[in-house]
């Protein structure tokens, strides 16, 4: 979910939405099927970011999302053990 109170711009909910199908993707085999929720909960800075496309802005929603899914997936290694 992200919400246009913390991304004002289309193109920025898009970007992160596509990041995280993206990264999902990528921990679907190491994760059970099931639904998962991700929700931007804070407003990335604008002035660090002048651009929606940026390839800056692309590196740091990404890394974010992979830390979260990696949390995901060793909870559920350690659940599974």
């Amino acid at each position: 979910m992200v919400p246009k109170r913390w991304a004002r711009r289309a193109v920025t909910r898009n970007l992160f939405k596509r990041q995280i199908y993206s990264v999902a993707a990528l921990f679907e085999p190491t994760l059970p099927q099931a639904a998962y929720v991700v929700r931007l909960r804070a407003a990335f800075d604008r002035t660090q970011f002048k651009s929606a496309s940026s390839d800056q802005l692309k590196k740091a929603v990404r890394t974010e999302v992979e830390q979260l899914f990696g949390r995901a997936a060793s909870a559920q290694t350690k659940v599974a053990a």
